[in-house]
């Protein structure tokens, strides 16, 4: 989640599969399978981007960046650290619906007062950024991901070796696509109640553990649910061939109560790529849900967390 709260995530959630079935009668009514903004060929190698000149705000410094990916230019802010020299950075990646660019603040203000610049675009076809929102395109919101990536490096007060991702929710199956598709791979990815289960598992599970209801998620439900996912098996969109294909450290925090996401089964497709050698750190919030870095976070140590580990990361880097 980006700060935005449980209620408006579920929101978004609905105004998701609201919109994936509306895409998937598009495809279906234009006989191409989605059309390109759904193709895998999706792609932001040159993004183009301009940088206005960084604004003094106090504590930190505010740069406004264009860049432009896949027919339409995205707008963000780059919250630069005080003081000069080359920074290392992190580009945050949305969770799904309709997400702007993060404010200052919630995880943002930590990493730039200890000297991380810290990259967050309006989603395609929100805020300042063109195109439409917001599709279930993972090739797509990938190109855009990398595009942010591009254009970050290129800025002169950033360490263009020392660049990471940072996301939540959805980011989890849009990261690792963008990390594989890039030719030279980020330094770090942190990713916050990211699935590393297929999108039709995911979508089984959250219908099963009643994620749309309110209240905790009950050992019964949870019980119902694992039964169902073991049952269902895979579907869909598959993240796990691109996470086994990264190669920099990574960071995945779960709650172990989420409704939205399979904590133990992600936990338990990580850990195999643990045990084969990745640099995988995997963290469980026991009692925790979904929304571990919302603006009051399901687990009160889960934002301090990933500061941490981001700045000790990206300053090994």
């Amino acid at each position: 989640m980006d700060g935005s709260g449980w209620s408006e995530y579920r929101h978004e959630r609905l105004l998701r599969r609201l919109l994936l079935l509306a895409f998937g009668l598009a495809a279906l009514a234009s006989g191409c399978g989605g059309g390109a903004s759904n193709s895998a060929s999706a792609r932001c190698a040159s993004p183009n981007a301009t940088f206005q000149e960084a604004t003094d705000v106090g504590d930190h410094r505010e740069a406004a960046v264009h860049f432009t990916c896949e027919g339409a230019v995205l707008a963000g802010t780059l919250y630069l650290p005080k003081g000069d020299g080359k920074h290392p950075a992190v580009v945050w990646v949305h969770g799904s619906g309709e997400t702007p660019r993060l404010n200052y603040g919630t995880v943002v203000a930590p990493l730039v007062e200890d000297g991380i610049a810290v990259f967050s675009y309006d989603k395609r076809g929100v805020g300042e950024s063109e195109g439409d929102c917001c599709p279930n395109a993972y090739y797509l919101l990938a190109a855009d991901a990398d595009g942010a990536v591009l254009a970050v490096r290129s800025h002169p007060e950033v360490d263009a070796n020392r660049v990471g991702f940072y996301g939540a929710s959805q980011a989890g199956w849009v990261v690792p696509l963008a990390d594989a598709r890039l030719s030279k791979p980020v330094a770090f990815t942190a990713l916050v109640d990211g699935p590393t289960v297929t999108t039709g598992e995911e979508e089984i599970w959250s219908n099963a553990a009643g994620e749309e209801e309110d209240g905790p998620l009950t050992p019964e439900r949870k019980a119902e649910a694992t039964q169902r996912l073991q049952e269902a098996g895979p579907s869909g969109f598959d993240p796990v061939p691109y996470i086994k294909r990264m190669s920099t450290p990574g960071l995945w925090l779960f709650g172990g109560e989420d409704k939205s996401i399979p904590t133990d089964r992600s936990v338990q497709i990580l850990s195999r790529l643990k045990r084969a050698g990745k640099d995988f750190t995997i963290v469980v919030f026991p009692d925790a849900g979904h929304g571990l870095v919302d603006d009051v976070p399901s687990a009160p140590e889960a934002p301090a967390t990933l500061v941490d580990w981001i700045k000790k990361t990206a300053n090994a880097s």
